[in-house]
């Protein structure tokens, strides 16, 4: 088996509809920097602040947006918060996974009822602009769903957090939404919280990847992408493989020190403009030899871009039965070699790419082997 497509029909009903990603919270040292890195970067503006101005007395929030994604960037304030440790352990990354939901304390019921441990009991936050509700359930590693329901709500993020316009506005660079988000967990792992998304979350896996299909000469990994029911969540699951070296998943493991999430593929609808305007502003992406685009035509068919641009900038391009897409895959963007990005446009394809897997994990492990950690 190289790639299984599982029947994407829903067969029951779903019971626990959710309405997409709400926002991902990262922890990280300096929140106030951070912001300021995605803003000048990667385009977003500012939306939230929440910290001591605001009655938060333990840590300072900078909540960033562009298109339907929101970022929320939390560093503590005091060493011996549990941040803190979180943030020596794992270095910057990705903490909270929010969905938004109609019905948060029913979320929490419906996944801890079926075995989902529980990260926050139901709440409910209240300001001048409304209520939320809020709830949450553990993930692999330190990571956590968090449950929103903010349809009682007209604030600017949630309560307690104030409106924040920094006066720096970068131009956007043109990303809508959060297409995807990838997990990598350890050894022998992956089948487990494929069955934790099955049996708690009533998710799908839609596709699977084994080491036959995601493997070079030295490394391999495997993957099983997961689904909601209406398919706006999707969740990919990687755990290694053996192969004569290190893969990138044992990479992670190593440098994040524990399970955790790998990147946030973020979509566009100019993937050319995007990327040039991401480079333009110091974002450095994984490369591919010249000679990928020799065949590219013959291999995925008729694309409406021009190749030399997508030569030029590193643009990937692969084609399933219903469309094709375009993908390019940022360099880990902190010094650990942990967490990174992809950009990716959909031309109709619902697929991730499998057909560029040799020509990015080869590139991937180019930068391991510069890292020494080949």
């Amino acid at each position: 088996m190289e790639t299984l497509t599982i029947d994407k029909q829903q067969k029951t009903t779903d019971f626990l509809p959710l309405n997409g990603t709400d926002h991902v919270e990262f922890y990280v040292g300096n929140a106030k920097q951070a912001a300021f890195y995605y803003k000048t970067a990667f385009g977003f503006q500012d939306l939230a602040y929440a910290g001591p101005e605001t009655g938060m007395r333990d840590r300072a929030s900078y909540v960033l947006q562009q298109g339907k994604i929101r970022l929320v960037l939390t560093t503590p304030l005091h060493s011996d918060h549990p941040i803190a440790e979180h943030i020596k352990k794992h270095g910057d990354g990705v903490k909270i996974l929010a969905l938004s939901v109609d019905d948060a304390y029913d979320a929490f019921y419906q996944t801890t009822s079926r075995g989902a441990e529980p990260y926050q009991e139901p709440q409910t936050m209240t300001d001048e602009f409304g209520e939320v509700r809020t709830s949450g359930i553990k993930l692999y590693g330190e990571t956590v769903h968090l449950f929103v329901e903010r349809k009682n709500y007209t604030g600017a993020f949630l309560p307690h957090y104030e409106k924040m316009d920094s006066g720096y506005h970068p131009t956007p660079t043109g990303l809508v939404h959060i297409d995807h988000c990838v997990g990598n967990v350890g050894w022998h792992k992956m089948n487990e919280w494929v069955n934790f998304y099955e049996e708690t979350m009533g998710f799908r896996n839609i596709l699977t990847f084994d080491d036959k299909m995601i493997s070079t000469e030295y490394s391999a990994l495997m993957s099983k992408v997961m689904s909601n029911g209406n398919g706006f969540v999707k969740f990919p699951i990687n755990e290694p493989a053996e192969g004569k070296k290190k893969s990138q998943i044992e990479e992670y493991l190593e440098f994040y020190e524990g399970e955790g999430v790998q990147h946030l593929a973020l979509a566009t609808n100019d993937i050319v403009n995007t990327v040039t305007t991401l480079q333009s502003r110091g974002i450095e992406f994984l490369t591919v030899p010249t000679t990928y685009y020799d065949e590219l035509i013959d291999r995925v068919g008729h694309i409406d871009e021009d190749l030399e641009p997508l030569k030029k900038l590193g643009i990937l391009v692969d084609r399933d039965d219903e469309g094709y897409l375009l993908q390019i895959f940022t360099k880990p963007v902190e010094d650990r070699p942990t967490l990174f990005f992809e950009i990716i446009q959909r031309k109709g394809a619902k697929s991730f790419g499998a057909g560029n897997f040799k020509a990015l994990f080869e590139a991937i492990e180019r930068e391991q082997e510069l890292r020494g950690n080949l």
